[in-house]
């Protein structure tokens, strides 16, 4: 692992070690001076992680179901490009034809895939804009007193409401014995709050490396569409 690898991590860990320490009881809004000091970590720590990252590469199982019953699953090869988005190649080998009743299948499946396909696709590009949490939104939310900051348990809870939209809500979970992400849980929506989406993440670490997201569970409630996410395989680059 390299130098810049190791300080991006120890940067991670120490800045959460801080907040950690400070022994919150009631949630309070993060305008205060001490406040905005901690916020501030915080956003360090992230794009610090964000960097460690970024020189991985991973595999991402994605498998779209709707009213329960799988429509799709797809394999994908990632790895963050130099804009911090994630960049993905497909693993899955192209579908086989047999002849006419193979092409007459394909253009059924073709036709159903074309029923949910867009307002995926919709969903996916909005949640990119949530997962990881962007550290400008952060400090938006903390100058206009959204941020707030408590005890959930043994770990630390960060609430930020209109993170990104009105009317959104994010909820991140930090834990206090490794220092990171524990998890994530978004309520949003897409074009109004009749079209509300709804998201649980589930972080973990990379053997002495940073934090990932290792599960991802994104609902559009209006549509019962549900679009399960796994990743695996962390290889260094």
């Amino acid at each position: 692992m390299s130098i810049k690898t190791n300080l991006a991590i120890g940067t991670f860990s120490a800045v959460l070690a801080v907040i950690a320490g400070l022994g919150f009881t009631p949630s309070i809004r993060a305008q205060n001076p001490e406040m905005q000091e901690k916020v501030a970590a915080v956003k360090a720590a992230m794009a610090a992680n964000k960097q460690a990252l970024a020189q991985y590469t991973w595999v991402e199982q994605d498998t779209i179901s709707i009213k329960g019953e799988q429509k799709k699953q797809e394999h994908f090869q990632v790895v963050l490009g130099p804009d911090g988005k994630p960049q993905k190649t497909s693993l899955d080998a192209p579908p086989q034809e047999s002849g006419r009743e193979g092409r007459l299948k394909k253009h059924i499946i073709e036709k159903k895939t074309e029923e949910y396909k867009d307002y995926a696709d919709q969903i996916k590009a909005l949640i990119q804009k949530y997962v990881p949490p962007e550290k400008d939104l952060i400090q938006q939310a903390q100058q206009q007193g959204n941020l707030m900051i408590g005890p959930e348990g043994e770990d630390l809870k960060l609430t930020i409401s209109n993170y990104l939209k009105s009317g959104d809500n994010m909820t991140m979970i930090v834990d206090k014995t490794e220092m990171g992400l524990k998890s994530l849980s978004i309520s949003t929506y897409l074009n109004d709050q009749s079209d509300s989406v709804n998201v649980t993440v589930q972080f973990s670490r990379i053997p002495g490396g940073p934090n990932h997201v290792s599960s991802e569970t994104i609902n559009g409630v209006s549509k019962q569409l549900t679009i399960a996410v796994q990743n695996s395989n962390y290889q260094h680059q």
